[in-house]
């Protein structure tokens, strides 16, 4: 009996099984157009609209844009464009995903005042949001999640999807909390305690809704009292932050005995805090012996902790410096500040006058002065030249493009100095060179003369006279 029960079951699931491969099984669409019409791009519409209840994706699609080509005047086009990004997202798979959000992108940014436009948004949220991984995983979808999902709440928050993509965000930063967690308790384990407490001060300050941020504080206050006394302010922080914002947790006892303990002041609890703590604790999922077991070999992340009320932080997380980090090396610009600020030099900075701007160069006074060469008269009457006050303040006064033109200008006139000085030299060469060679003409030309004299015969000595000495050789 059990056998042919058995063997009943699994014939009505092989059949199953086959029904839905062949395209019979049907999933009723969504967004159908109800109007009664035999016009043609209705019934083109129609006829993609049952391919995609029926799986047929592909060719759905093609009737769609079939649809889209041929009638661009039809008043089915924004719903046939959707209808493309639904089967895209019916048919699923990572290609499928990808081209369903780019889809849906379009819908969004051609027709933003559609009702529709919501549940597009809403469609790409859901999109990374199915494909979120393992806090201790890549948090790349987590992250995608977030975003679109924040972006819908901005730009449709009277659409009837913005509160569950409010229940989304609250689970998807519960994921991302979780990551930050586990880093923070590596750290701790491993000893780096200022690491440890950065990790868990972040992670509390932007997620203040996660479901172990009351752990995270009484972590935080263990790194910062291994830290030493001088961050014992710190510690009494995060105890105070346990008693007021989490008084049902299983620290909050502990913590006021420490608060008592260190002589500090201990805070009421928040009614509103407590409030939403019972809340939780009453609407909370527990998970079984088997959902612990099949978690093992589940990629989705197990978002059952997390918060079922409270408003999610709209805000991105952003890193914090430590607090054993000084405030001279945190921010050199502005001491005691996060912020660093970034200036633009003038035309009349140091680098520009040619100064050594370096303090205390090791070696700069011990240094033999070198001999200045004589610089050429261009250069010398560029430097001679003192800088106009006026400069900075007509520059700054200046538009991008209007600088961009004045710098152009400058460099023409930079480049026609120089190409005027590189002809001048060469016209000077060339007279010098002229000089020599007229020179050596005459030289030569007087050789000449003093050759043709000596040729010349000289008339007969009187006799008697003496004949002349010739002239000794020198």
């Amino acid at each position: 009996m059990v056998r042919n029960a058995i063997r009943s079951t699994a014939v009505v699931l092989a059949v199953a099984v086959l029904l839905g491969g062949c395209g019979i099984r049907r999933k009723k669409y969504n967004n159908p157009i109800t109007k009664d019409t035999q016009q043609p791009d209705k019934v083109l519409f129609d006829k993609a609209i049952n391919d995609i209840e029926h799986s047929r994706f592909e060719i759905a699609r093609l009737l769609l844009q079939n649809l889209i080509n041929t009638y661009d005047t039809s008043e089915y086009l924004a719903k046939a464009k959707l209808a493309i990004a639904d089967a895209w997202f019916r048919e699923g798979g990572s290609h499928g995903l990808a081209q369903a959000e780019a889809e849906y992108k379009d819908f969004i940014l051609f027709y933003p005042a559609m009702e529709e436009a919501s549940e597009a948004q809403e469609k790409v949220c859901d999109i990374h949001y199915k494909q979120m991984e393992k806090p201790d995983r890549d948090p790349m979808h987590a992250l995608r999640a977030e975003q679109e999902c924040k972006q819908l709440i901005l730009q449709f928050p009277n659409s009837k999807f913005a509160p569950l993509a409010q229940q989304k965000l609250r689970d998807i930063q519960e994921v991302l909390a979780d990551s930050e967690f586990r880093v923070g308790t590596l750290y701790q384990k491993k000893g780096s305690f200022p690491a440890a407490a950065n990790r868990f001060q972040a992670m509390v300050d932007q997620f203040p809704i996660y479901s172990k941020a009351d752990e995270a504080l009484w972590q935080m206050a263990e790194s910062y009292h291994r830290m030493g006394d001088r961050f014992e302010n710190q510690q009494v922080t995060a105890y105070q932050r346990i008693v007021k914002d989490y008084p049902l947790s299983i620290h909050a006892e502990d913590a006021r005995a420490q608060l008592e303990v260190m002589k500090r002041t201990v805070p009421e609890a928040d009614t509103v805090a407590m409030a939403r703590m019972k809340y939780e604790l009453e609407n909370r999922t527990n998970a079984s012996m088997i959902s612990h077991f099949w978690g093992l070999f589940r990629s989705r992340p197990d978002m059952r902790a997390a918060a079922k009320s409270g408003t999610p932080p709209m805000e991105g997380f952003r890193p914090r410096i430590p607090e054993s980090v000084p405030p001279a090396a945190a921010n050199p610009g502005a001491l005691g500040t996060n912020e660093v600020s970034i200036s633009n030099p003038g035309s009349d900075s140091e680098i520009d006058k040619g100064k050594e701007v370096r303090a205390n160069v090791p070696g700069a006074e011990a240094a033999p002065a070198t001999p200045a060469t004589p610089a050429a008269p261009a250069a010398t009457e560029n430097a001679a030249k003192a800088p106009d006050p006026n400069d900075t303040a007509k520059q700054a006064s200046m538009t991008p493009a209007q600088q961009k033109k004045e710098y152009q200008k400058q460099l023409k006139q930079q480049q026609d100095a120089v190409k005027k000085a590189q002809s001048d030299r060469k016209k000077k060469e060339a007279q010098q060179l002229q000089a020599v060679k007229d020179q050596k003409k005459k030289s030569r030309a007087k050789q000449d003369e003093q050759k043709q004299e000596q040729k010349q015969p000289q008339p007969p000595a009187p006799a008697g006279a003496q004949a002349p000495t010739p002239p000794a050789k020198q």
